[in-house]
């Protein structure tokens, strides 16, 4: 069945309920507006067998199967279990904690850094309402104590609530005797970890440097 292209479609479109209720889901997606949300639905439409049935299938197997850990809040597989700390065949010193699993990608598809992650979820901030009890900075300190690890590199972004973020963990942290360090030349005020080029990065990590703990 032949469907009509872009232009012709579009006002055709917002007179069926299912197919505005999805333009409305998908405009939500970053990067995406109810334009960008239309061209993807006309594309899932003509591809129906191709795209639009295989999809459908993939987010459901996704919804019911891959959820985040509740220790080091990366994906796991609900049915196997969390390849970042719990069945990681190799043993590391060091872990990386971040704010997001978009920032995790980023880090791992530059080959920069060889040890385990922690994602945040988020970061500390009184404009919205993020609790700290909605991080998983315990769970932090509890892997710091249970894996042995020499180092914590906090890689929040260069925002005010990524440095507050990154002095509360280093706080939360200041019993124990692990090295605290923190991204530093290489990323400019203000950056986010996810958007940050592979030579940005490296020189990042190359030069972090260690968070003092205080004695109180």
């Amino acid at each position: 069945m032949a469907f009509l292209d872009l232009n012709g479609q579009f006002s055709l479109m917002q007179n069926i309920d299912e197919i505005e209720k999805l333009i409305k889901l998908i405009s939500k997606l970053p990067g995406l507006g109810p334009k960008s949300a239309k061209r993807i639905i006309l594309k899932l439409i003509n591809s129906r067998d191709e795209l639009m049935k295989p999809m459908a299938n993939n987010l459901v197997e996704i919804y019911k199967n891959v959820s985040r850990c509740k220790s080091c809040g990366a994906l796991k597989s609900n049915t196997v279990g969390c390849n970042n700390c719990e069945i990681s065949q190799k043993k590391y010193n060091k872990i990386c904690v971040v704010e997001s699993i978009a920032d995790q990608w980023s880090i791992e598809s530059s080959n920069i850094f060889q040890g385990y992650f922690h994602i945040l979820g988020g970061t500390l901030s009184s404009s919205t309402s993020q609790r700290k009890e909605d991080l998983l900075i315990s769970s932090l300190v509890d892997r710091v104590k249970r894996d042995s690890i020499e180092e914590v590199i906090i890689a929040t972004s260069a925002t005010v609530e990524g440095q507050t973020t990154a002095h509360y963990i280093k706080d939360s942290l200041k019993k124990s005797e692990v090295k605290v360090s923190k991204l530093a030349q290489g990323l400019p005020v203000g950056g986010e970890i996810e958007n940050l080029d592979d030579g940005t990065l490296f020189s990042a990590f190359k030069n972090r440097r260690s968070i003092e703990k205080n004695s109180d």
